[in-house]
């Protein structure tokens, strides 16, 4: 800028126009792609030098974030004619960074073991190989700390304190994560009341006072809280309650906590649309139908959070999000749903070993068939006594109704002239339908079809040489369940019950078969994990006896200790089965009994069981005599997959029964 002769000269000049942006030293075309959508820098753009550094900072924190804690960045400008420039980005990665251990200091009132299962870090072991947790991420850093502090407020300890992570690096060792910890008091709910605004209706929210005592006296856990809340959602929903919102005041009072639950009238909003996007292969209908809110409808947060759920419940997208906007007035919203879809197909093959036999799995599955959100399945499965296949269908919401129909073909052959002198072939096919009745209750009718050969050795006793020849059966199966378990994986709260019933419509072997299924989970402490299983069944013929291959056994993992198939009435040498069949089963975990190193899961057990009853008159001993064992277990989890040990002692058995002291298996899936 110049001034001469009363005119002012402003000189110019331009920033050069970036030709090229260029990764040196990363060979990853992904790692390219994603660098480049975070560079403010890109090819056809100003090159602002002002720029520069934000984006080497940007690239650093991207490499940090895979484990690459050492990485370096350096910054290459070549000039080319015309003003225009190649920017060349010198990547030096360095080694990844690995946590080589991680400690709990302070009032920490839980073992250290324990809260290496809460946070996301871990320590770097052979075996953790392809685990990205195992090296040094800020960010994971800082979700351990909100996950540390989530786990202690919901075990009573409100005003908890993780004060720092502390992270130092060891020079050939590695980095040591530190946490430091002041736990503080243990409060307990020592009051809960809601405070209802006088538009709304006070009796509609009566019944909350019941969800209050229950947890009254109980350790202060957000998660309880959060069940709190989301009872009165669901009241809201029941009572068809619009713009009904909420808020929590807690006030400390010496060893507890006061709640008051604000329930008050919100502001008002209508849906004016729904729009959907990222879905190339899934079709617009399928994700609709799972949504319970639509254009028109008011605007509620608990129905769009509900459906957001069940459509990450269809297991066919990698992630759904939810955005609320303005409409075209104050009181309209727009809901924009974005999805993006993950690779629906599976293939899979498994092997099992163990000192009773050999098997083998084989399967194909489609998650998401014809972009209908069908489910396609095929497996085969081979032991020593017998294969099987199946090809299934199942669309989890039919014509968009809410409910599931599926459908499925079996094929089975198998050889049992050594256990029960026969051999038999079977095809079936089944359809039904799952629907909700109530609240996580479900019905589950179906049809079942199957046409069977059955071929009886000549060295088989007269009883099951009785059974030798061609039925056709044709049934109906209805089933209830009702699942409150905390998660599906190693659960430690919560039961899942399941009753079945089999009634014949058409058979050659009339027969009504009744199942009960419960497991019972509880937490007895940190340590210690029981669960409580029972199984029963009961088998009746309508017209003439129960045919050999629908009559009841104990199912090996029942009663550990004894050779499945190898107990209750038998005939001569042959293993007949009974009518009646009843399992109890109680394990106690402990999962923290060997160190975490080991990988290792220690369970003790009692199982008892009990198979009586045979249809047909004879001299077989069917008289009900209860069958019981104790034993360790151990489940070793390994890079190859999960091997199970077992070591069970009979401890009450009939003089035909089979006994078996050790046990192991050993499966993967890949």
């Amino acid at each position: 800028m110049s001034l001469e002769n009363g005119l002012l000269s402003i000189k110019v000049v331009e920033n050069p126009i970036i030709n090229t942006v260029n990764f040196d030293g990363e060979k990853a075309n992904k790692y390219k792609e994603k660098i480049s959508e975070l560079l403010t820098l890109r090819e056809k753009t100003s090159y602002l030098e002002n720029f520069l550094e934000a984006d080497i900072n940007v690239v650093k924190a991207f490499y940090r974030s895979l484990g690459f804690y050492f990485v370096k960045i350096d910054a290459n400008l070549e000039k080319l004619s015309n003003n225009r420039v190649n920017l060349t980005y010198v990547i030096n990665k360095g080694e990844k960074a690995k946590i080589s251990k991680i400690y709990f200091l302070g009032d920490k009132k839980f073992r250290d073991r324990t809260l290496r299962d809460v946070v996301t870090s871990e320590e770097s072991r052979f075996w953790k190989f392809i685990s990205k947790n195992v090296y040094l991420n800020e960010q994971r850093i800082d979700l351990d700390l909100r996950l540390l502090e989530n786990f202690y407020k919901n075990r009573g300890y409100y005003e908890v304190d993780i004060t720092s992570s502390n992270v130092e690096y060891s020079e050939g060792n590695g980095f040591v994560l530190t946490y430091s910890i002041n736990s503080g008091k243990r409060y307990s709910f020592q009051k809960i009341s809601a405070k209802v605004s006088e538009a709304l209706d006070k009796s509609a929210f009566a019944p909350l006072e019941e969800n209050f005592n229950e947890i009254i006296g109980q350790n202060y856990s957000r998660a309880k809280l959060t069940e709190l809340l989301e009872a009165i959602d669901e009241l809201t929903e029941q009572r068809e309650l619009q713009f009904v919102n909420h808020s929590v005041t807690e006030t400390l009072s010496g060893n507890g906590v006061e709640v008051v639950i604000n329930i008050f009238e919100g502001k008002k909003f209508i849906i004016e649309r729904v729009n959907i996007a990222g879905n190339n292969v899934t079709n617009d209908s399928v994700i609709r139908s799972e949504l319970l809110v639509d254009e028109g409808d008011p605007y509620s947060l608990l129905l769009v959070n509900k459906s957001i759920n069940r459509l990450k419940a269809r297991n066919i997208f990698a992630s759904v999000t939810e955005k609320i906007s303005e409409g075209t007035s104050p009181d309209l919203k727009v809901l924009d749903i974005t999805v993006e879809e993950k690779a629906t197909g599976e293939i899979a093959a498994g092997a099992g070993i163990g000192t009773d036999g050999t098997s083998f799995m084989f399967s194909v599955k489609e998650n998401n068939w014809l972009g209908r959100g069908m489910k396609l399945d095929s497996t085969l499965n081979m032991s020593t006594e017998s294969v099987s296949g199946s090809i299934s269908v199942n669309n989890p919401n039919y014509n968009f109704s809410g409910n599931a129909v599926y459908g499925s073909l079996d094929i089975s052959a198998s050889d049992k002239t050594e256990s029960s002198g026969f051999k038999s072939d079977k095809t079936g096919f089944s359809l039904g339908t799952q629907f909700e009745q109530y609240k996580d209750i479900y019905l589950s009718p179906s049809i079942l079809a199957s046409y069977e050969t059955i071929e009886v050795e000549s060295s088989a006793s007269s009883a099951i040489k009785k059974m030798d020849g061609n039925y056709t059966n044709l049934d109906f199966m209805y089933g209830v369940t009702l699942d409150t378990r905390n998660q599906v994986f190693k659960p430690s709260e919560g039961y899942i019950a399941k009753f079945t019933q089999v009634l014949p419509l058409v058979m050659d072997s009339s027969y009504i078969l009744n199942g009960l299924d419960v497991k019972r989970y509880n937490s007895f402490s940190d340590d210690v994990i029981g669960s409580l299983k029972v199984y029963a069944r009961s088998i009746h013929g309508v017209d003439d006896d129960v045919k050999l291959t629908s009559r009841l056994f104990i199912p090996g993992r029942k009663l550990r200790g004894f050779k499945a198939g190898r107990m209750g009435p038998k005939d001569g040498t042959d293993w007949v089965g009974g009518n009646y069949a009843t399992a109890i089963g109680f394990e106690a975990q402990l999962p923290n009994l060997l160190p975490e190193a080991t990988k290792t899961d220690i369970g003790l057990f009692i199982d008892t069981a009990n198979l009586w009853g045979v249809d047909y008159a004879s001299g077989i001993d069917d008289s009900s005599t209860l069958r019981s064992s104790v034993g360790i277990s151990a489940n070793v989890y390994t890079t190859v997959g999960p091997l199970n040990f077992t070591l069970a002692q009979a401890i009450s058995k009939q003089s035909t029964d089979e006994t078996e002291f050790f046990n192991f298996r050993l499966g993967t899936s890949f």
